[in-house]
């Protein structure tokens, strides 16, 4: 056989070429894709069990200087004290009534706890947790959030949102509203407080100042309006909605509705990442919702399992944390399930 040619030569190198970027084609196709390509936004960080825990958990509150989360195991009629560092569940502690808001009073070392069946709020002693006082609110008292600037615990209960002395447990005032609150979120740098009315089918906002409400917005489509995170910065609320399941977006200085995507049913707690502009949406239905925002838009970026019934948890943003409440189950345990945020 004759040798081959110049021109031959080059066909075969480029024949033998092309096959190799064929295998190579293939190979990256049937590869597993990069652990950037794969990520989750949130990633499970392992889980904090809660032994004998049983019905419905509610709200959670975390104490920083202690790393310490705070849970309202409201049908155990307890609250679990879960050491985050280690891990582990420190304490149960018992003397609640039905207790479902709970929020971390760092000014007097203390935890606010809202009873819903007594209609009450206990203030409990962090470093010892022994109860200082019990003030009577209203009926199912239930969110509560701090105020350092005032130095104000507020609790929603039915008629309106109380506001309470946390030295002496005295109630000060109170925003009257016909109905039952349930989740409001409170200015940093502004007066005002916002508040889901879903019995009618409200939204208002009041002056913490004058504890007088200023307007009243229709939630338009937006049913069953349970909770809701504001991003102060650009003065919007985030609304999750159970008829339809959505979460809706409103202006916080006029209560312009500005769209609504569809999202996890039964949701109970939502909370916005400023850091990454993202929204999580916990529901009961068994998973929670990651959402990315570009301005009023939002998209899903994940939809990341959990439990039937987990529908409450706490977005820590310094540990860059999303914990779970996942109550007992078709066999499982209760537990506080941990989420990390990435990116």
């Amino acid at each position: 056989m004759g040798a081959l040619s110049s021109e031959g030569v080059m066909k075969r190198a480029l024949a033998v070429l092309y096959a190799l970027m064929a295998i190579l084609v293939w190979f990256v196709a049937l590869s597993p894709r990069s652990s950037a390509q794969s990520q989750s936004p949130l990633e499970p960080a392992g889980s904090i069990r809660l032994p004998d825990v049983s019905g419905r958990i509610d709200h959670l509150a975390f104490d920083a200087g202690r790393q310490r989360l705070f849970v309202a195991a409201l049908g155990n009629d307890t609250v679990e004290v879960l050491d985050t560092a280690k891990g582990e569940r420190l304490r149960s502690l018992r003397g609640f009534k039905e207790p479902q808001g709970i929020a971390v009073v760092p000014d007097f070392d203390a935890v606010a706890v809202a009873n819903g069946e007594s209609g009450t709020l206990q203030l409990v002693d962090a470093p010892t947790f022994q109860t200082r006082w019990i003030a009577n609110i209203g009926g199912d008292a239930d969110n509560v959030r701090y105020e350092p600037r005032a130095k104000r615990v507020f609790v929603a209960a039915e008629g309106g949102i109380f506001a309470v002395d946390p030295a002496s447990g005295k109630v000060a005032h109170g925003i009257a509203i016909n109905g039952h609150p349930e989740s409001f979120q409170l200015e940093t740098q502004g007066p005002r407080l916002f508040a889901n009315l879903p019995s009618a089918s409200q939204i208002f906002a009041a002056d913490r100042r004058s504890m007088t409400v200023l307007a009243r917005w229709s939630s338009g489509r937006c049913g069953a309006n349970y909770p809701m995170a504001l991003d102060e910065g650009s003065r919007r609320l985030f609304i999750g909605c159970r008829r339809p399941a959505s979460i809706a977006v409103f202006e916080t200085e006029d209560g312009k509705a500005l769209g609504a995507v569809p999202t996890v049913g039964d949701t109970d707690d939502l909370f916005y990442d400023a850091e990454r502009k993202r929204l999580y949406v916990i529901g009961g239905q068994g998973a929670v919702d990651v959402f990315a925002r570009d301005n009023d838009v939002l998209r899903r970026l994940a939809q990341v399992p959990t439990r039937d019934g987990a529908r409450t948890g706490l977005w820590v943003p310094s540990q860059h944390r999303l914990y779970v409440a996942v109550p007992s189950r078709g066999g499982g345990p209760a537990e506080i399930r941990i989420f990390e945020a990435q990116g």
